[in-house]
């Protein structure tokens, strides 16, 4: 099966990496790049860093070594980013905001100073239970999504004449989204190119519900979410390749 992996970098190499190892065809084009900003991270010192998503990690570079300061990921991949820029006492959660403030609860008192690394477009959740529980949270705005001007030319090829690249006679028959932002973005450029009714017709695989949301809204159906909100299960409910 042709799936269009419209992730952003770094990660959507290894989506479509993982995706031919599964015996699918991947186009991998991205609608969002991921972009450091220029603010600096708010002067220290914290109980322990937050992160909610992988793209927040590199920015870790630029805060100095605390020792015994914890940095608490919302997932395995996001804990193995911030492990690779040094940080030593990494804890990651189950995924999501919910297990991720569950985790800072069980290992810091209310009161705690924390660093939240976010992007841009951040969502309420865990900064805004961990405030209510006692918390005080610093954010640092790291890091950015930024929209193509335009949908991915080989998108807008592949989702011409009913999904059929030029030349081939396997059609593009579905899309990966892995972030709000980016599912909103593809459905914006598809629409903005005149391709509205081909990514419609698509079989729209959502990491989670609230990914899958811009989609539902705007009528689109999201053909599978699963249950937890990590790649694996995810790509777990993909039809075999045809």
């Amino acid at each position: 099966m042709r799936i269009w992996v419209a992730r952003p970098e770094p990660g959507g190499t290894r989506t479509a990496r993982r995706l031919r190892e599964l015996g699918h065809e991947a186009l991998l084009a991205p609608v969002l790049t991921i972009a450091r900003t220029d603010e600096a991270p708010p002067p220290g010192p914290f109980a322990g860093v937050v992160l909610t998503s992988a793209n927040g990690a590199a920015a870790l570079a630029a805060l100095p070594r605390t020792p015994g300061m914890p940095v608490f990921a919302v997932g395995a991949r996001t804990a193995a980013r911030a492990s690779a820029e040094g940080f030593v006492d990494v804890v990651a959660a189950d995924g999501d905001a919910t297990a991720l403030a569950g985790l800072v609860r069980g290992a810091l008192p209310p009161g705690s100073r924390l660093l939240h690394v976010a992007g841009e477009d951040r969502k309420a959740e865990p900064a805004s239970t961990l405030a209510a529980a006692g918390y005080r949270i610093a954010v640092w705005t790291a890091y950015a999504a930024r929209s193509l001007p335009a949908l991915p030319a080989e998108i807008a090829d592949a989702l011409t004449g009913g999904g059929s690249l030029a030349g081939d006679a396997e059609p593009l028959r579905a899309a990966l989204h892995y972030s709000r932002r980016s599912a909103a973005t593809a459905l914006a450029l598809a629409t903005a190119a005149g391709r509205e009714g081909a990514f419609r017709a698509l079989a729209h695989y959502c990491l989670s519900a609230d990914v899958a949301v811009p989609l539902v809204e705007a009528g689109v159906a999201a053909h599978f979410v699963p249950t937890r909100p990590n790649e694996e299960a995810l790509l777990a409910g993909l039809a075999g390749p045809s």
